[in-house]
């Protein structure tokens, strides 16, 4: 018998193993520490007419036992150990002990898969009735070289006329305030409120003169962004190779100074100045558009990898009797104007290298359409791809605050050259 009951021992044994190392692979899937849970055996043993003895399992870590099994605690409330008991073991028609299921299997977690944030767009919500502040900080920087020819050549070597050569400089900084709050299990809002810095420098030679000197024309402009809400609300319930699927629809104000309102140093309608750079004099800190995004983010766990993405599609409303403000106080009627709508997809993997730290890698891609004047295109519209590669980490100091840097590389000529952010989410 004692021989019988050492076998037996070291079968639950056997087989606890196997299942804790299951719920460990799953724990490094979401980035979040794994229960550890060991077997005991809750009676002294016997060796009257009990031919094995019927095992209970001790649970040790954050997730709580159900409601429904009933708890005896065997240490601490500080160290969050508690123990299921079994009920009595039931009796087969042969008098032997039947199969006792002791206690009950915790709920499944239905939440995606926490990840290093390297896109605009969170894949986790925050959970039911729990706020979340995160503020951030954006650094960018861009430069461009742009060749302006305006003239008609005699052949196709000799071009009589002006050549406009300009290197632009751009540095942008965006301190950002955002707050999530979880409505329920599957849905959350967001406000975010931005305020944006930005810095331009344009070196050119100075035209309808011989000048061999580069000449410097700076601006700048600061103040709050375009404030953003968004509602994001999970389709299905996932889990380990089951993707999970969020819809989000996001509105963006126009609440920044635009492009119209600020003064811009014209080429030929200005009375005091006739040959001046064509660049406003102070940037703008938002689009001037009021616009609506409607996305769907996807993740798919694969240990020990999580996949995630999104699609998205942004239209910008058209604005009536729109006009911009010229150099010498004047006014210049532009009209209808519609800014070319977006699209744009992103995919990416993520990596929990242990319980607080993972990382993430991807690549993100924005089409922007043409701007159309008063129904028809702007003249030299063109439409533009945006493409940037990025690379995250996230390392979570406790259960309230955590970490998140990105870094993004522009692999297009019109996409910023380097983005760089960093955000502390903090819950409540």
């Amino acid at each position: 018998m004692r021989e019988a009951m050492l076998a037996q021992e070291q079968q639950i044994f056997s087989l606890q193993n196997a299942l804790n190392e299951e719920i460990l692979a799953n724990a490094r899937a979401r980035g979040a520490p794994a229960p550890v849970i060991v077997p005991s055996l809750n009676q002294a043993p016997t060796f009257r007419d009990t031919p094995a003895l019927e095992p209970t399992y001790m649970v040790v870590g954050p997730s709580p036992p159900p409601a429904s099994a009933a708890v005896a605690p065997v240490a601490s409330a500080a160290q969050g150990v508690q123990v299921a008991q079994a009920g009595a073991p039931a009796q087969q028609a042969d008098g032997t002990q039947a199969p006792q299921r002791v206690g009950q299997a915790p709920e499944s977690d239905s939440r995606p898969p926490e990840v290093a944030q390297i896109f605009d767009q969170p894949g986790v919500l925050t959970s039911k009735n729990k706020l979340v502040l995160e503020p951030a900080l954006q650094y960018g920087y861009s430069a461009n070289d742009r060749v302006a020819l305006v003239g008609y050549t005699i052949i196709p070597a000799i071009l009589i006329g002006l050549i406009d050569v300009r290197q632009v400089k751009t540095t942008t900084a965006v301190a950002t305030l955002t707050g999530r709050y979880g409505v329920s299990r599957r849905m959350e809002v967001e406000a975010k409120v931005p305020y944006v810095y930005i810095h331009s420098d344009t070196v050119s030679r100075e035209i309808f003169t011989g000048s061999a000197q580069d000449r410097v024309f700076n601006a700048r402009g600061s103040g709050i962004g375009d404030v953003e809400v968004t509602g994001r609300y999970q389709l299905n319930r996932g889990g380990p190779d089951k993707p999970f699927y969020i819809a989000w629809l996001r509105y963006k104000s126009r609440t920044g100074q635009d492009l119209f309102d600020v003064t811009t140093d014209c080429v030929t309608r200005c009375v005091a100045n006739t040959t001046g750079t064509g660049l406003p004099l102070d940037l703008p800190t938002g689009s001037g558009f009021n616009a609506v995004q409607p996305g769907l983010t996807w993740l798919y766990p694969s240990d020990p990898v999580v996949f995630f993405g999104s699609f998205s599609y942004l239209h910008n409303f058209k604005r009536s009797n729109v006009s911009r403000r010229v150099l010498g106080g004047q006014t210049e009627f532009l009209g209808d104007i519609k800014a070319g709508d977006i699209i744009g997809f992103n995919l990416g993997m993520g990596l929990a290298l242990n319980e607080k730290a993972a990382i993430s890698i991807g690549y993100d891609q924005s089409i922007v359409g043409k701007t159309k004047q008063d129904g028809r295109e702007v003249a030299g519209a063109v439409r533009t791809t945006l493409g940037t590669l990025l690379l995250g980490g996230t390392y979570r100091f406790s259960d309230r605050m955590s970490l998140n840097v990105a870094l993004g590389v522009g692999v297009t000529r019109d996409t910023p050259d380097l983005t760089l952010t960093a955000r502390v989410p903090i819950n409540f």
